[in-house]
């Protein structure tokens, strides 16, 4: 239903309200009603309602998530790293969810997901059209989940973030400051994008769904600039005082080496607030 239509206030479940869904939950609530749902609601934002459930207990969501929801936004992470705490953040809490709203006509479902999907190693670009064949079981676990989202019948968006790091996110800057990067050149590339940029690329799609824009099913959310990891290394310690590399310095990074298009996301209006790392880290270092 177009905003015009409307002549109630947008209502919107953040399920999962933790670091990313709060922010993301506290950016609409000028917009709409929001309800965060997570195990301790005492923890959601100021302005949010807290809804005491948990994901994995389908009797406790019966008596919890609202009715009359226009926007679901699916933003869990795992509560434990192997294959079933993937399984059930990612498959087994939004089948729990959504049968609980099978009736509701939602405007869209927004399914928070991951680049790790792609499992490209050489440098290529990836974009919403390249094969995401996973090679870890988190990715597999990850991809079924989106599988899930785009059969629930209702309108859902995929996000798949690059890494997401700020000020809440601090580590790899305490690392390379305490000497502990020391990538090999070339490095892999890397992609990422700051925790601001993140909550703000899913309030711009929840927003142009409740106005009746078109929304694709699947966006990655990756800032402009793919860069190779001893360049971001070697520019902070051009920019901060930092430790020598240890011995034991990690030499390389984790995820591959691919360089995500941020082009489709760029193309529905959405307009960075750091486009590079050199913008997201400069702030960084500047409130240090």
């Amino acid at each position: 239903m177009a905003m015009t239509e409307r002549t109630n206030t947008p209502r919107i479940l953040v399920a999962g309200c933790g670091k990313l869904g709060g922010a993301i939950a506290s950016l609409l609530r000028d917009s709409a009603t929001v309800f965060g749902l997570r195990r301790n609601p005492a923890q959601v934002p100021a302005g949010i309602q807290g809804v005491k459930a948990d994901l994995m207990a389908p009797e406790s969501l019966d008596k919890a998530v609202p009715d009359n929801l226009d926007v679901i936004v699916y933003c869990l992470t795992p509560a434990s790293y192997d294959e079933q705490g993937y399984r059930d953040a990612y498959v087994n809490g939004l089948s729990n969810l959504l049968d609980v709203v099978k009736g509701q006509p939602l405007a869209r479902l927004v399914f928070i997901s991951s680049t790790s999907v792609y499992s490209q190693n050489d440098d290529s670009w990836v974009d919403e059209t390249s094969p995401a064949q996973p090679r870890r079981f988190s990715g597999e676990q990850i991809l079924a989940g989106e599988r899930t989202a785009l059969d629930s019948g209702h309108p859902a968006t995929i996000v798949r973030f690059s890494g997401i790091y700020g000020p809440t996110r601090q580590r790899f800057l305490d690392e390379v400051i305490a000497g502990r990067m020391a990538p090999k050149k070339p490095a892999p590339f890397t992609n990422r994008i700051h925790e601001d940029d993140a909550a703000r690329v899913v309030q711009h799609m929840v927003l142009k769904a409740l106005a009746g824009e078109p929304v694709e099913p699947l966006y990655i959310a990756s800032d402009s600039e793919p860069v190779r990891l001893d360049e971001v290394v070697k520019w902070v310690q051009a920019h901060t005082d930092c430790a020598s590399p240890v011995d034991d310095a990690r030499t390389g990074g984790r995820a591959g080496s691919k360089r995500c298009s941020n082009q489709r996301l760029l193309e529905s209006g959405f307009e960075f607030q750091f486009p590079d790392f050199r913008a997201g880290y400069r702030a960084m270092i500047a409130g240090r």
